[in-house]
């Protein structure tokens, strides 16, 4: 008996293990959606596509299984694009079923008709149409496996026509996903410990392909006597349960990770492509070890780059190195460390005037949410606070926009979260800014009955760049927003809602709204004039900060300076 392309499709995506997949409906998607209902895949009927895409990706990220999106033609798959690009970033095995107009009206500039080959090709690790309905399986198959094998994002171009083909000729071709072991050769393992053992300076410096490593990366430390400084993509990964963490270096870093990363005469990179060439050192020996040979070198020269996992690289490197007793290096900066987070959290506390600085928040939320919560924060400062006050456990995950840097990913996000766990905690930190921009996902957590929870960090305005044009010593320009009351607006879309502007209401708020069986949303007016403190002082961002101030008090603004003095000097 002959099968429809379309049901070809959705068997290749369940054997591959999907469990949901994230889109809107539409003419050319039909009957790829009737096989999808009669499947055991969970259908989530978003209210944009870019945040079906956002929620495919942190699915796919946290659980490392396949998830799956899918659109009409034209523009509703189109609109998975920068969702896409965010997946593909974060290495999310995500694959796209993007149903295209009929074969004999492409080429002819038809109406919604995209060269979605062309459109999706930089943001994907495999993209390809289904030409015949023979196809329909093996290509299928290709693309799921791509997505898996490659980590990253699949796109299987289906037109109209092709879908409601029958398959006449069905080889049974199946999914097949290799987790292969690998370390450097014996020769590559011997050169890395000879530069570390003629070094007496070592620091770790560990990146998103930590994960799992933990302790052989311990056992590196230990008796290399190194700190372990690592990016912000692997805090989840690096930093619980490890006596030699000392944070994150770059502008969201820490003093002692900085400092350390920057004095040491050898530098251990691990899994990481940490893009901002100027916090590494200029003058220590660079040894990098990466699954990806194409991470090796791109962001700052190196002594010795090698291909490897770096838990069984680890492994095998141990043996090779020399156990030191002088422990001075590390043990300052993992003192230094302690007292720049405990410096930090000492700031995070109620500010003028009864106001909440979106740091005191993000501290509050940390002590009354679930030791295996998962956290979306969107870009901008919820992420920064995200990454800066909540404690790392061993169980929690934190998902933000760290290398595409797109806004409103943290409420689409959480949604693939919720979706993918149903019995955890899934908070998202949501930026005024970034809710409003996709908005109507509210509709979708009330929809699917996805119990997130959800805070509105509103400090009226796009916060983040409003410090970057005042340390460049600009006004603020175009960035004021004019909000609603979040959480009037979230109860009439028929969630739990409620708004908070006092430092001294804040604990009992956040208590009821973790508190609601269902989707709620705590909107929490959050001080205006809070600044992101980098853990180093430069001489450019000094000068801005000066020019910014003296322009806004030639401008009747003087106010505005002495709100962000006295907030910031607490």
């Amino acid at each position: 008996m002959s099968k429809k392309v379309a049901e070809v499709i959705i068997e290749t995506l369940v054997a591959a293990g999907v469990k949901n997949c994230y889109g809107i409906v539409g003419d050319t998607m039909n009957l790829l959606a009737e096989h999808i209902e009669k499947s055991g895949i969970q259908w989530v009927q978003v209210r944009h596509e870019e945040a079906g895409a956002f929620a495919a990706g942190a699915e796919a990220l946290v659980t490392g299984r396949l998830a799956a999106c899918g659109g009409s033609c034209g523009p509703g798959s189109l609109h998975f694009i920068n969702g896409l690009y965010e997946a593909n970033r974060n290495r999310a095995p995500v694959v796209l079923i993007a149903s295209q107009i009929q074969r004999s009206d492409l080429g002819f500039s038809s109406i919604q008709e995209v060269d979605f080959m062309s459109v999706f090709k930089d943001c994907s690790v495999y993209c390809e149409m289904i030409l015949t309905p023979e196809q329909a399986r093996k290509k299928a198959v290709l693309a799921c496996q791509a997505a898996l094998a490659k980590r990253g994002v699949a796109v299987l171009v289906v037109p109209v026509d092709i879908s409601h083909s029958d398959v006449h000729d069905d080889v049974p071709y199946g999914v097949h996903v290799s987790r292969p072991v690998t370390r450097p050769n014996d020769d590559e393992l011997a050169q890395i410990a000879e530069i570390l053992n003629a070094s007496s300076k070592v620091a770790i410096y560990g990146g998103s392909g930590c994960e799992g490593a933990l302790q052989e990366i311990l056992a590196v430390a230990d008796k290399l006597k190194a700190p372990i400084a690592h990016t912000s993509r692997a805090k989840d990964f690096l930093e619980h349960g490890n006596p030699y963490n000392i944070g994150m270096t770059g502008i969201l870093g820490n003093d002692a990770g900085y400092h350390a990363v920057l004095d040491c005469d050898a530098l251990l990179l691990l899994g990481a492509d940490f893009a901002w060439r100027q916090f590494y050192p200029d003058h220590a020996r660079i040894v990098q070890i990466d699954i990806d040979p194409m991470h090796l070198g791109r962001r700052h020269p190196v002594e010795l780059g090698v291909v490897g996992d770096i838990k069984s690289s680890m492994a095998a490197l141990l043996p090779l190195l020399d156990a030191r007793e002088d422990s001075g290096f590390r043990d300052d900066y993992v003192n230094r460390y302690a007292v720049a987070m405990a410096d930090m959290r000492s700031h995070a506390k109620p500010g003028a005037k009864d106001s909440i600085p979106g740091s005191y928040l993000a501290s509050v939320i940390d002590r009354l949410a679930s030791d295996d919560a998962l956290f979306s924060a969107d870009d901008g400062t919820p992420v920064v606070w995200a990454l800066r006050f909540l404690h790392a456990t061993g169980k929690r995950r934190i998902c933000g926009s760290l290398l595409h840097g797109t806004m409103a990913t943290a409420l689409p996000a959480a949604l693939g979260l919720q979706k993918s766990h149903p019995g955890r905690q899934v908070i998202s930190m949501s930026g005024d800014g970034g809710i409003a921009m996709l908005f109507g996902e509210l509709l979708t957590a009330v929809q699917e009955n996805l119990p997130v929870k959800i805070v509105v960090f509103d400090n009226g305005k796009l916060g983040f760049v409003e410090i970057e044009q005042k340390a460049e010593g600009m006004l603020d320009t175009f960035t004021h927003l004019k909000n609603p009351n979040f959480g009037d607006v979230a109860r009439a879309i028929g969630l739990w809602g409620r708004s908070v502007a006092k430092a001294a209401d804040l604990e009992s708020s956040v208590k009821d709204w973790l508190a609601q069986p269902g989707p709620a949303l705590l909107h929490v007016l959050v001080n205006p004039m809070e600044l992101v403190k980098p853990p180093f002082v430069e001489l450019k961002p000094v000068i801005g900060m000066g020019l910014y101030s003296t322009r806004a008090i030639l401008h009747g603004r003087g106010g505005d300076v002495w709100e962000m003095v006295v907030e910031n000097l607490r």
